[in-house]
């Protein structure tokens, strides 16, 4: 089971990371200015990870890979790493499907 990982940035806002249950970085979130808006990011990311409309795939200006979870009004919840291939970017998305809904939260 993948868990989620709560930081704090230097500028003293909140992210959080999704990682899968072998500790890679599945996802990252934008900054939060509070701990509580963290923890809502966090579970908007469980709800809207299970609609594949939610899912933005994108393609870097290098030609690489990646994508964008968003919330149901448009605004990005958090995004990927890059990757090689789109087959690479789609099992990312994958895994941020099963691992999201069931993840604990550690900070």
């Amino acid at each position: 089971m993948g868990k989620f990982v709560i930081t704090k940035r230097s500028n003293g806002e909140f992210q959080f990371s999704l990682k899968a249950s072998n500790g890679q970085t599945i996802l990252v979130s934008e900054g939060y200015t509070t701990k509580a808006a963290c923890l809502n990011g966090i579970e908007a990311v469980k709800i809207n990870s299970q609609d594949d409309s939610k899912f933005d795939k994108r393609e870097s200006a290098n030609g690489k890979q990646y994508f964008n979870l968003k919330a149901s009004n448009g605004l990005i919840i958090g995004s990927s790493e890059m990757y090689e291939s789109s087959d690479s970017r789609d099992n990312g998305m994958n895994s941020v499907k099963m691992n999201a809904p069931q993840s604990l939260v550690e900070d």
